[in-house]
């Protein structure tokens, strides 16, 4: 099980001493995790992954190669026809971005319910998909969907579980790693339940969590 810290903002250097699998920075400009500046040095074992809601291809491509980002993810409506294209062209600048195999994340918010058919044009231009909780925002919302919804998941292809974990859900998803619908779930993302404040995140709580839930493969 891999983990993924978001809303990347003030102490990352701090967080990458854990060695998360990926770190999220967030390039939606409402949010207030919004990331702009510099990117700090970071190990290479961890992937950076840009946060994009509905942004312009160029945008993309520009945050890729400013920041050497190995993961897009995509939190709005983009079409599959947009992934595609996406993926296409990040494949065709691959020697000139410095990247290779950049990861396509699609995600897909949930309450009760969700029609998993939704998902069928995107299996062949996505690498994942993230499941997070329906809210007022795109993200960062603070509170955990249904997770039985997952029990109709009908792809094989490998998901990130996100939206409102924290310590407390600790119980929950070693529970949930024990049921068939888990077969699938490829990492945890968490961000909110994380933070002092938005951007700046508690780094003692994220090494219990990472200690309790993060499985070494």
């Amino acid at each position: 099980m891999k983990l993924k810290v978001c809303g990347m903002k003030m102490n990352t250097l701090e967080v990458a001493t854990l060695n998360p699998d990926y770190l999220g920075f967030i390039f939606w400009e409402p949010s207030k995790r919004f990331f702009k500046g510099t990117m700090p040095e970071l190990p290479t074992s961890i992937k950076k992954v840009g946060v994009f809601v509905d942004a312009s291809l160029e945008e993309i491509m520009e945050q890729i190669f400013t920041h050497g980002l190995k993961a897009v993810q995509l939190h709005g409506n983009e079409s599959p026809e947009y992934c595609g294209t996406l993926k296409k062209s990040t494949n065709d600048s691959s020697k000139a971005l410095g990247v290779t195999n950049l990861e396509i994340i699609k995600v897909f918010s949930i309450k009760d319910d969700f029609d998993f058919s939704i998902l069928t044009p995107y299996e062949a231009v996505c690498d994942f998909y993230l499941f997070d909780t329906k809210g007022k925002l795109p993200g960062g919302n603070g509170f955990t969907f249904c997770w039985e919804v997952l029990k109709n998941y009908p792809s094989t292809k490998p998901y990130f579980l996100s939206g409102g974990i924290g310590l407390d859900e600790i119980k929950k998803i070693k529970e949930f790693q024990q049921r068939p619908e888990s077969k699938y779930c490829y990492a945890i993302d968490v961000n909110s339940k994380f933070e002092t404040e938005p951007g700046l995140k508690d780094v003692e709580q994220l090494k219990k969590f990472k200690k309790e839930v993060v499985k070494s493969e």
